[in-house]
């Protein structure tokens, strides 16, 4: 019997795996709930890992280096019981929710002109700076997941969402259209900064056996920009980051959430080996995805998770079995995942009898 990885490389791979793969995201406040309805506890109180409770496949074990220009910086703007706002590196004000997963909201940003980008905050992204990566908590991750026979990655936001957290949305639009050459410099400076604490990731802390990217290009009805815009301004640093790390031999995910089938072309010919999340709601189809592109890519998620939501076992049931079977008819390689991370509106015993069905069904 195969190992979970060598299951996922050789999704990741072009095939020969023996079944589909497995894995999944519930938020912590998920995982929380869910300890009220049975999920088991370490003898501290704290739930165990759902990597390990559920028997997922894939693992992340690294990566999430600081990215912001000035290392460490988290100024607290205000706050109240239930929320705060903190500024960070990039001198953005965002406000989080205490109590409860979320994207945060933009209140406030100071990195709103190329001049200000170069006077403030392009210096201190130049030189490595060993601070900002754990190289002794990657390697511990790694060779503890290793040797559960886990399929490991690293993993980051890259020139995307970083640009997002950076000089907000507004900012960014205009100066997609507006400065384009100033957002071709700060994404040189961030690729460059990537590819720099990857490599000492990589060369100190060990490969992994992956590499999961995170970009949410789309929302609800699509894209965020057109193809064309991100074809000239965005692509070119996905396709050299993605060069990178297969002159490592490692395989890429691309983490795209929202609308995002315009951009597919774009993501296969940038070299990306594996897709996630495929958000149903969003437009996509993970069935339709395999019929184009399945001799290109792996495809996680997928599945609907208002379809979990609904603690309807019959339609979980039959909506999981025509996803396995329908991937499997076209020859996709798959690891099956929600469409989106588990909210708390999903019990936890439904998404176990979900799980019960895909291990019936994950045979090739």
């Amino acid at each position: 019997m195969q190992t979970s990885r060598e299951v996922i490389d050789k999704l990741m791979r072009g095939g020969g795996a023996e079944r589909m793969g497995v894995v999944d995201y519930p938020w912590d406040d998920t995982v929380a709930k869910w300890t009220k309805e049975g999920y088991p506890t370490k003898e501290d109180g704290q739930p165990i890992n759902p990597v390990d409770h559920f028997g997922f496949d894939m693992c992340g074990v690294g990566g999430w280096f600081d990215v912001m220009p000035l290392r460490g910086v988290s100024e607290l703007v205000e706050e109240t019981d239930e929320w705060a706002v903190h500024r960070n590196g990039a001198g953005a004000a965002l406000k989080y929710w205490k109590h409860k997963s979320g994207t945060p909201e933009h209140i406030d940003f100071r990195m709103t002109s190329r001049a200000i980008w170069e006077r403030d905050y392009r210096p201190h992204l130049l030189d490595l700076d060993r601070e900002r990566v754990d190289i002794k908590g990657a390697a511990e991750a790694l060779a503890a997941r290793r040797e559960q026979g886990l399929w490991t990655h690293y993993g980051h936001l890259f020139i995307w969402e970083n640009m997002r957290q950076s000089m907000g949305d507004v900012c960014m639009y205009e100066s997609l259209l507006l400065d384009p050459d100033w957002i071709h410099d700060y994404n040189r400076v961030y690729t460059d900064f990537f590819k720099t604490y990857f490599r000492v990731l990589i060369e100190e802390a060990g490969k992994p056996d992956g590499i999961w990217v995170y970009e949410d290009l789309g929302y609800r009805n699509g894209l965020f920009c057109s193809p064309e815009v991100l074809e000239r301004l965005i692509f070119p640093y996905y396709r050299e980051l993605v060069e990178f790390f297969h002159s490592y031999d490692l395989p890429v995910v691309f983490h795209a959430c929202g609308g995002i089938e315009q951009a597919l072309p774009l993501i296969v010919e940038a070299g990306f080996d594996g897709l996630n999340p495929m958000e149903v709601k969003s437009g996509c189809d993970a069935l339709r995805f395999a019929e184009q592109y399945g001799d290109k890519l792996a495809f996680i998620g997928g599945l609907d998770a208002r379809i979990l939501e609904s603690g309807d076992r019959e339609r979980i049931r039959r909506e999981v079995v025509a996803l396995l079977d329908g991937m499997k008819a076209r020859g996709a390689r798959y690891v099956f995942a929600s469409d989106h991370s588990l909210s708390t509106n999903i019990a936890y015993a439904d998404f176990l009898y979900a799980l019960d069905v895909y291990r019936e069904h994950m045979a090739y």
